[in-house]
């Protein structure tokens, strides 16, 4: 079941060193999401980025809390498709 989950990964931002912050999840698990929605709000520096969805489905497991410290190309969550739950 595993194998046709999608990573939600934060992008390389070309921020350098800047700390970057889960803000705030803006989706839980078990919802739906469709490709390009708001999942996550990342600060980095003064700066807010929302990250979407790569892929349509439930988001179905969150790896990182709100507040945690995260690194680009970090796997932040998984969705599913939703034929697969």
């Amino acid at each position: 079941m595993t194998k046709n989950r999608t990573p939600l990964k934060l992008p390389e931002l070309g921020m350098g060193e800047i700390p970057i912050t889960v803000s705030l999840w803006l989706v839980e698990p078990g919802e739906r999401v469709i490709e390009g929605d708001r999942v996550v709000e990342i600060l980095a520096g003064a700066a807010t980025v929302d990250l979407p969805a790569p892929t349509s489905g439930v988001l179905v497991e969150v790896l990182v809390d709100e507040d945690d410290r995260v690194k680009a190309g970090q796997t932040l969550g998984y969705i599913e498709p939703e034929d697969k739950m």
